[in-house]
């Protein structure tokens, strides 16, 4: 198939819901004197769809390879920023809505029809430190 447009991409739409979700555990009050955290995760779930879209937008297959990679690699920062406030005490009111947002950026970009495979990666649970 071919793409008019980077929000054609499922991987992109992928990203976007994703950042709808992180934006919504942000915003909760636990984030209230934790501001830094969010805003750190929220850049970094961000930088996902963008590099999707900047790769896109250059119009060759390689960049848009690059730039996937990169967004994977956006998506590692989310998942490790998630792995933290895991474990971090004020957010134990979030545990569930954590773990399962860690679960959806695991399986990122593979659950997203985006043409690439990834390594199994090992779990970063609370009990592995």
């Amino acid at each position: 198939m071919k793409y008019e447009g980077f929000e054609q991409l499922p991987v992109w739409q992928a990203s976007m819901q994703l950042g709808v979700r992180i934006h919504a555990l942000t915003g909760k009050p636990d984030f209230r004197r934790q501001r830094s955290l969010g805003d750190q995760i929220e850049r970094a779930v961000v930088s996902i769809s963008n590099n999707i879209a900047e790769g896109f937008e250059r119009g060759t297959n390689q960049e848009l390879l690059t730039f996937l990679n990169f967004s994977r690699g956006s998506a590692g920062e989310v998942r490790s920023m998630l792995c933290l406030l895991e474990r971090l005490p004020a957010f134990r009111d979030l545990e569930s809505e954590i773990l399962n947002l860690k679960s959806e950026v695991k399986a990122f970009p593979d659950n997203s029809a985006s043409g690439f495979a990834r390594p199994r990666i090992p779990s970063c649970g609370a009990s592995a430190m």
